[in-house]
């Protein structure tokens, strides 16, 4: 067990520091007043995430601590957002609309309303 969370912690590790560097070269190469370089990096984690999903699924379907170790470790900290994606896919593949319409809708309207919130609240403190 020590080991697989050893091993969580250098992919988180690994997911964090490759997002900073993308998105930093990214913006830095591609000025804006729209961050591109967020946006780049949650497209290619999407990507990446539909991309290995397939490769586990038909591929390598005994690798399930490698899939944590990737998904949960890598990818987790390298986008949340491939992570929301994913899962909405899963909802989207059991043809369950209605709920996969809430769910994208849900994490975009309440991430929104708590960026807006916890920045009004950091102003009062």
């Amino acid at each position: 067990m020590a080991s697989k969370l050893l091993l969580l912690a250098l992919a988180g590790a690994a997911g964090t520091v490759t997002r900073f560097g993308i998105s930093a070269a990214v913006n830095h190469f591609f000025p804006s007043p729209f961050p591109p370089g967020t946006l780049i990096v949650n497209t290619a984690g999407c990507f990446l995430a539909g991309f290995f999903w397939m490769l586990f699924e038909m591929r390598w379907m005994h690798a399930a601590e490698s899939r944590t170790i990737l998904f949960v470790g890598f990818m987790g900290a390298f986008t949340t957002f491939s992570a929301v994606m994913m899962e909405n896919s899963e909802l989207l593949r059991s043809a369950a609309w209605m709920p996969a319409a809430l769910h994208l809708s849900l994490h975009n309207l309440l991430g929104i309303v708590a960026v807006f919130t916890g920045a009004a609240l950091g102003r009062l403190v």
